[in-house]
This record gives structure tokens, C-alpha cells and sequence, in this order.
């Protein structure tokens, strides 16, 4: 008899996140300021519990949507980038790339403890925020997490975590 491998996925149209950003690539090229109406997905992977769900689809959803709450309608920011140099202040946030420079009001920005606000960070970001949220307000952890960010329709990338 073949095992069994269950999966749910949530990707719905309130698990997004409108926000600004920009990146740096190739080494030493920085974009302009723009921003995207992100859309997230989510699946988790496993055997079915005593109440026959892999996990409830309904907390799966709250979990996803309480993360992406917190970076709607924000500028996201990297912290830990070589080359873009962000200076956290009481009021303002300067953001700094060689000539270029940028002034947001702090209240407006999420500091990102990643090296680039790319789409597959931000998945790997959102799937860290997740799996803690599941283990420590679920007791659940998911033989595979998969977090999907959709910055534009047909472009996306996703990060996927096994135990």
C-alpha cells in the first residue's frame, strides 16, 4: 500500500500586502523606488491529525494574514544589504546608495532583517514569521512549509522549509 502525503494550501485575495521597495543587484545596480500588490500562498504538508486535517485552514489563513498585516502599506526595507545603508532614527529613516538618498517617516517603514527586499526573501521572511507563529500559537509544526510571493501576476518565487 502507497503512503499518504496530505497538503492544504491557503492563497486568498486578503493574504496580500501593497508596499514600496527597492534592490540592489548584480553587485553594484540599485533600482528605482517602486512598489507591488503582493499576494502570498501558503501550503503546509503532512499526515493527517486526529480530526483528519493536515491543519485547520482557517487558522492557516489568520496566521498568513496577521504577517501580511503588518507590512501592508509600508515601505520595506533591508537591513542587512552591503551596499544600501539604512539609519534607523526616532523620526525618519535615511536610506543611503552611493550618491542616491532617501528620508521615510519611521512610522511608514518595516525594517526587514534580510539583505534584499526580493521576492524570494520576503517569502523566506514571511515562512520564518509563520513557522514560529504555528509552533508557538498552534503546537503545530508542518513537515514542509512552502510560502509562495506573487509580486506581479506570473511572477513569483517561493521558499520552501522541511523538517
Amino acid at each position: 500500500m502507497p503512503t499518504e502525503r496530505f497538503k492544504v494550501r491557503v492563497t486568498k485575495d486578503h493574504l496580500v500586502f501593497c508596499c514600496g521597495h527597492f534592490i540592489s543587484y548584480r553587485g553594484h545596480q540599485c533600482e528605482r523606488l517602486h512598489g507591488h500588490n503582493y499576494r502570498t500562498a501558503v501550503e503546509v504538508e503532512g499526515v493527517l491529525q486526529e480530526d483528519y486535517y493536515v491543519f485547520d485552514f482557517i487558522a492557516l489563513k489568520k496566521r498568513t494574514k496577521e504577517i501580511t498585516d503588518e507590512l501592508d502599506h509600508h515601505m520595506l526595507l533591508a537591513t542587512s544589504n552591503p551596499v544600501i545603508r539604512v539609519e534607523d532614527g526616532m523620526k525618519c529613516v535615511r536610506v543611503k546608495y552611493e550618491d542616491r538618498e532617501w528620508q521615510f517617516p519611521r512610522g511608514d517603514c518595516i525594517l526587514l532583517p534580510i539583505e534584499n527586499t526580493t521576492a524570494e526573501l520576503l517569502a523566506r521572511y514571511i515562512a520564518g514569521r509563520l513557522w514560529e507563529s504555528l509552533q508557538t500559537q498552534e503546537g503545530f509544526t508542518p513537515e514542509v512549509l512552502r510560502v509562495e510571493v506573487e509580486e506581479a501576476p506570473g511572477q513569483s518565487a517561493t521558499v520552501e522549509w522541511r523538517v
